[in-house]
């Protein structure tokens, strides 16, 4: 038997021997199983555009896991805090109100939502949620394209790390980056007396 002939036998057989593993090829999504606090933890950088939270969890993501379908976070966006109005160019997304409840705008249209409450945006779609209880609004977040992971990590630094601050026309490019636009909002020295 040639000596290449003999090679290839070794290696189909030692390959029998190798245990199955779970990971894909090298750039696949790998399968997790995440508890409630584990995830990448990172805190949002300071900036003149007021934020939910200062902190949140990215879970899966394609710097997380590899996906590259899906984006998901979860945060708590504290009482009278506001997620601003924006939107997402390519991405739909889905919010899960776990705890807390919050105002929402939607479109043209407003919705009260409550525990367990479930928020649809198609891409193109405004959005804006404010908590308007006295607790904090347990919020996981969902997105059908991770191409939105790129404004979150552009807005923050992993938890522990020095967050310089974002002007507002950086803020404004981290949406750009995200695949989404932040509504204009008019700076305190442009509003009129």
């Amino acid at each position: 038997m040639p000596n290449a002939l003999k090679l290839l036998v070794v290696v189909l057989l030692f390959a029998q021997c190798v245990p199955t593993q779970t990971v894909g090829p090298e750039g696949s999504a790998k399968a997790v199983v995440l508890q409630k606090n584990e995830g990448e933890l990172r805190t949002r950088r300071p900036r003149e555009i007021a934020s939910p939270s200062s902190d949140f969890m990215l879970k899966i993501g394609p710097k997380t896991n590899g996906s590259k379908h899906l984006l998901l976070f979860t945060e708590k966006v504290l009482p009278g805090r506001v997620i601003p109005r924006h939107k997402h160019h390519g991405e739909d997304e889905i919010l899960l109100i776990q705890t807390g409840s919050a105002h929402v705008w939607l479109g043209d249209k407003e919705y009260d939502a409550q525990p367990g409450a479930l928020v649809f945006i198609p891409a193109e779609t405004w959005i804006s949620l404010k908590n308007t209880g006295k607790e904090n609004i347990s919020l996981v977040a969902i997105w059908n394209e991770p191409g939105f992971e790129e404004m979150l990590r552009c807005g923050s630094v992993p938890k522990g790390h020095v967050a310089p601050p974002l002007s507002r026309e950086e803020v404004k490019e981290c949406y750009h980056h995200g695949d989404a636009e932040l509504e204009a909002v008019p700076n305190s020295a442009d509003k009129k007396p």
